[in-house]
C-alpha cells in the first residue's frame, strides 16, 4: 500500500481483513497504517525505488493511494517489470492532474461536463472572467495539481480577476496556476462516484458526499474534506447506472481510443444539475475522506478484485456494498487549513474505538521517541461510524469524536446532517 494518510489507512485496513491477504505492506504508512499492517520507509517520489521494494518484498499486488506516484508513472514502471500494480498510467493520471487535459478529454468523447476555456496568459484569463462568456459565479481552476486548493468559485468579475492574479502573477499555486480553467458554475448537490476499472470495464465501488469547508454549513475556507458521508441518497439505482453508462463507459472507450486504457480507481466528481450529472471533475485515486467512509460498507474480496483490475480480468471481481451507511468526521489542527501547530499528544483513541461499530483512521499522526501519539499534520484522524441508518452512525461517530482529545483539535458538527435532510424529504 503506497501513502501515508487516511485514505490509505482505509484502503490497508479494509486489505488486512480479508482471509487471503497474508501481510500488508506499508510504504511509508502511519501509525495507524502500523497496526494492521508492517510500515517501510519509501520516496513515494521515485518509482524505481518503489520497484524495487516490490521485488526484494515479494509483492503480489501494489496498491497506490495519492496521486503523485500516479502522475510520475510508477504504473508504468511496474507494467514494464511485469508487477502488478492497481492504478492507471502517468497517461491516465493526466485525468486529475491536468484540468485542462480532463476538460479536452470529456469534450472529445462526450461526457457532460461545464463550459469552459483553457487560458495560458494573464490577458486571455482576465478576459475570460469579464463575465461575457458564462456569467457569474465562474469558476477559476488551477491546471495542475494544488493540493486540493486550486479551485475558485468566484462571485463577482473583482473575486474572479483577484483569483486570476493570484493564480498567474502572485504563483500562488506555483506552477499548477500556469495554465487556467475558466468554466461555468454549474448549481447542484455535489456527489463522489467511485469505481474500480480493468481497461474494458468497471464496477461501482460506492457514493459518498464530502465536507470541503472548515466549518458548519459549508462556510469558510475550502479544505482537502472536513468528513464524508456514504451512500448518497441522492444517488438512486436508475442515476447510478445512467452515470456509468453515460460518463464512466465513455471514460473508458475514450481512453482505449487514445491508446490508453484506464484501469484502477477512478473518482467522478458530480454535480447533479437539473439537465442530469455533470462532471466537475475526476480524480485517479480513492478520495480522501470518502475512502474512509466507503471501505467499511465493501463487502467481497476486496484484494482479488483489486488483483482484477490490475490483470484486466475485473468481471470476476464479485464486489458490493453493505445495506448500511457510514459517518466518518475528519479532527483537524488548529490553524487547518492554513499554517498548522504539530507535536501535541492524541489521548482517547482506545475508548473511541471501544465501539466494534467505529473505526479511527489516521492522517497527520506520528510517534515519539518515548511511543507516544502526537499530531503531524492538519487533518489529524478521521472518526467513522457505520449503522443501518445515518442517525444512528452520526449518533457513534460524534459519540467517538468526543473520546479523543488534542490541543487546537477543531472539527465540524454536522457531518451527515444533509443525508438525514434528504431522507426527511423523501
Amino acid at each position: 500500500m503506497l501513502g501515508s494518510g487516511g485514505r490509505e489507512h482505509a484502503l490497508a485496513w479494509r486489505l488486512s481483513r480479508d482471509p487471503e491477504v497474508t501481510e500488508v505492506l506499508c510504504a511509508p504508512g502511519n501509525p495507524g497504517m502500523a497496526e494492521v499492517g508492517r510500515c517501510v520507509a519509501a520516496d513515494l517520489g521515485q518509482p524505481p525505488e518503489l520497484l524495487d521494494l516490490a521485488a526484494r518484498e515479494r509483492v503480489d499486488l501494489t496498491v497506490v493511494g495519492p496521486e503523485a506516484p500516479l502522475e510520475r508513472g510508477v504504473v508504468n514502471a511496474f507494467r514494464r517489470a511485469g508487477r502488478p500494480i492497481v492504478g492507471p498510467t502517468s497517461g491516465g493520471a493526466a485525468l486529475e492532474c491536468s484540468k485542462a487535459y480532463a476538460k479536452a478529454f470529456m469534450q472529445r468523447h462526450g461526457i457532460p461536463t461545464a463550459r469552459f476555456v483553457v487560458v495560458d496568459s494573464l490577458p486571455a484569463a482576465l478576459d475570460a472572467v469579464s463575465g461575457r462568456p458564462f456569467g457569474f459565479p465562474v469558476v477559476v481552476k488551477a491546471d495542475g495539481l494544488a493540493a486540493g486548493k486550486g479551485v475558485i468559485i468566484a462571485a463577482d468579475r473583482a473575486e474572479a480577476e483577484q483569483a486570476v492574479r493570484a493564480a498567474m502573477q502572485t504563483r500562488q499555486f506555483g506552477p499548477a496556476g500556469d495554465r487556467l480553467v475558466i468554466e461555468e458554475c454549474l448549481s447542484g448537490p455535489e456527489v463522489s462516484f467511485f469505481v474500480l476499472a480493468d481497461g474494458e470495464r468497471a464496477i461501482a465501488l460506492g457514493t459518498a458526499q464530502d465536507h470541503k469547508r472548515i466549518f458548519d454549513d459549508d462556510r469558510g475556507p475550502n479544505t482537502g474534506g472536513m468528513g464524508a458521508f456514504a451512500p448518497s441518497p441522492l444517488v438512486s439505482l436508475a442515476m447510478a447506472d445512467d452515470v456509468m453508462r453515460e460518463i464512466v463507459a465513455r471514460v473508458l472507450d475514450g481512453a482505449r481510443a487514445d491508446g490508453d486504457p484506464y484501469t484502477g480507481f477512478l473518482y467522478v466528481s458530480l454535480m447533479l444539475t437539473a439537465d442530469g450529472p455533470k462532471v466537475i471533475e475526476f480524480n485517479v485515486r480513492f478520495g480522501d475522506p470518502e475512502a474512509q467512509a466507503v471501505m467499511p460498507l465493501l463487502d467481497g474480496p476486496f484484494a482479488q478484485g483489486l488483483l482484477a483490475s490490475a490483470t484486466r480480468r475485473l468481471d470476476a471481481a464479485g464486489l458490493s456494498m453493505r445495506p448500511a451507511c457510514s459517518v466518518g468526521v475528519v479532527l483537524a489542527s488548529r490553524g487547518y487549513p492554513g499554517p498548522v501547530e504539530a507535536g501535541h499528544p492524541i489521548r482517547g483513541l482506545e475508548q473511541a474505538a471501544a465501539d466494534p461499530d467505529v473505526q479511527v483512521f489516521h492522517a497527520g499522526t506520528r510517534r515519539d521517541d518515548a511511543g507516544r501519539l502526537l499530531t503531524a499534520g492538519g487533518r489529524v484522524l478521521t472518526v467513522v461510524a457505520t449503522a443501518p441508518a445515518f442517525e444512528i452512525a452520526m449518533a457513534r461517530a460524534y459519540a467517538a469524536v468526543g473520546e479523543i482529545h488534542f490541543d487546537g483539535m477543531q472539527y465540524r458538527r454536522d457531518i451527515g446532517r444533509k443525508a438525514l435532510n434528504v431522507a426527511m424529504t423523501d
